[in-house]
């Protein structure tokens, strides 16, 4: 089952034929949708501490390494 927020950034996908890129330039700022484009809540943001930023740095890198094995 899709969240919400991922059904949302299919639709944006969609809407640009698939071109990610073009999500992120999407000039339609009046659609309901443009705030959550990236599959994000705009309203929910998060701080991180620097231990924090570099554990999850490391987690991702490790992810990366483990996609490629």
């Amino acid at each position: 089952m899709k969240t919400p927020l991922k059904a949302i950034r299919e639709k944006c996908l969609d809407c640009t034929c698939g071109q990610k890129n073009e999500v992120k330039k999407c000039p339609v700022i009046d659609c309901q949708l443009y705030a959550y484009r990236f599959g994000k809540n705009p309203n929910l943001k998060r701080e991180y501490t620097d231990e924090q930023k570099t554990a999850l740095s490391e987690r991702i890198k490790r992810l990366n390494r483990d996609k490629l094995t």
